[in-house]
């Protein structure tokens, strides 16, 4: 359990799904059962996961931090989900 005061341990205490599926892509990319690839959008290296179902933790798609930014702002359809 979080037992800090802080801004992002509050969240995480409010986000346990998301919170834990972030964990679960940093222990497999720590394994080596996950890699980063490109942005989908620019092809830009410097990549976020972004999860479209947080009850599938591995199932990320890699945006730059850019158009992470700007799915999270104008929404899910403004990058949709292309089948690879």
């Amino acid at each position: 359990m979080v037992k800090s005061l802080t801004r992002q341990a509050n969240w995480r205490r409010s986000n346990p799904r998301k919170y834990g599926a972030h964990l679960a892509v940093q222990r497999a990319l720590n394994a080596g059962l996950l890699v980063k690839e490109c942005c989908e959008v620019c092809g830009k290296a410097t990549v976020d996961a972004h999860h479209d179902h947080y009850d599938q933790p591995l199932n990320v798609r890699w945006l730059c931090r850019r158009h992470h930014v700007r799915l999270h702002q104008f929404g899910e359809d403004m990058f949709p989900l292309f089948p690879k």
